[in-house]
């Protein structure tokens, strides 16, 4: 189970071992340990967690061990391939950079393993959340929603008190993740990256054009320095790096590409001033429903156009989206539909709007949806 730092993956646990122990399961069968937790930092070697865990099983009995954040230990990789080997367990890993599962783990338990993503709340599973007592409207939700996703704060109204835990989950990752994984960075140098990409959000960008933003800056970085900042931002899952991909040609392009934030909290974090940027906003918000549907999803690239998104299905079919605040507009209209328009396929099309006049309607096989329906679609 791979996702951000505070998206639920340790809730996640929690209730999956509540759910064993009402099953039947023995406490003594469940072996469960939080890596973040110094109570157990002294397991972070390798060869002690193994020892540690092995003394604890019975060979008649099945063990159900859960390794919370398992990216602190020492070569965490060959503990899990071990226990992974025993017919007696099951195992559960967490882990909140994409190092998690881009490491010899996925090599050595490749065909063996369900990875699942855990991202901040959807809007479904947000709306789903919302205390019955606040008397809202879907639409008024929905825009609660856009200020962030993470689940605890579906707890608080109060502004001071997300921003206070938004800031706290963006120090985590910047201390516990980057700062760890780089050695000694400038933190300075590596905000101004987060802000030039969250100013960026929906637009494609180049390594050189952000390493031109900083320079402006008179922020000095070297391209190999700045290639290895970015890097480390999208492992530590604080952002997405989303490849163009030609349509006409069914292959990804190397030059090129769009970040999104995990989450849009950041933004109202880093970039207060930045929250009449709706249209890129909701191309956030979609973006990442999208991932939680589909594995694949791209920029999509055809001639002079750009496609918001395309979508790869495990059956290998495509999608194509189109996002826009609204196209009430004729000439709006006809700028979001000539991408899709283009497009000579059979394959769905879709243009999300947040129209409510005239939410719905069929341009040539060119379905539009209001944003908010498309979300809370099953």
């Amino acid at each position: 189970m791979s996702g951000v730092r505070r998206a639920g993956k340790s809730v996640l646990f929690q209730l999956y071992k509540e759910e064993l122990l009402t099953t039947g399961v023995d406490e003594d069968q469940i072996i469960s340990i939080n890596f973040e937790d110094l109570s157990y930092y002294d397991l972070r070697h390798f060869q002690t967690l193994f020892a540690y865990i092995k003394e604890r099983l019975v060979e008649e009995k099945t063990y159900y061990i859960f390794l919370d954040e398992i990216q602190h230990v020492e070569k965490f990789e060959l503990v899990a391939d071990s226990l992974f080997i025993l017919p007696n367990v099951d195992l559960y890993l967490t882990g909140s950079n994409a190092y998690f599962m881009s490491s010899q783990l996925a090599t050595n338990l490749t065909g063996r393993y369900v990875e699942i993503e855990v991202l901040p709340l959807s809007f479904e599973e947000y709306l789903s959340g919302q205390s019955l007592s606040e008397n809202l409207n879907t639409t008024e939700i929905f825009n609660n929603y856009l200020f962030s996703a993470f689940p605890y704060l579906l707890q608080t109204s109060s502004y001071a008190e997300k921003i206070d835990y938004l800031r706290g989950i963006y120090n985590s990752i910047l201390l516990n993740d980057i700062v760890t994984r780089l050695g000694n960075p400038n933190p300075t140098i590596i905000e101004r990256i987060v802000r030039t990409l969250l100013s960026s959000t929906g637009s494609l960008i180049s390594t050189n054009k952000i390493r031109n933003t900083l320079v402006s800056q008179n922020v000095s970085i070297s391209h190999n320095t700045l290639e290895n900042y970015l890097t480390t931002l999208t492992d530590s899952l604080l952002f997405y790096s989303v490849p163009r991909f030609d349509v006409k040609g069914r292959a990804l392009l190397q030059r090129l590409e769009k970040y999104y934030p995990v989450d849009l909290g950041l933004r109202h974090l880093l970039l207060p001033d930045h929250k009449e940027d709706i249209g890129h906003i909701l191309e956030n918000i979609v973006y990442l429903e999208l991932r939680r549907r589909y594995s694949q999803v791209y920029v999509g690239n055809l001639d002079k156009y750009e496609v918001d998104f395309v979508v790869v299905t495990d059956l290998g079919h495509y999608a194509y989206y189109q996002v826009s605040e609204t196209t009430l507009a004729p000439e709006t209209l006809e700028r979001e539909l000539r991408p899709l328009e283009a497009i000579k396929d059979q394959f769905p099309k879709y243009l999300l709007t947040m129209d409510t006049m005239q939410p719905t309607a069929n341009y040539n096989g060119i379905e539009k949806k209001n944003i908010i329906d498309w979300l809370l679609e099953k």
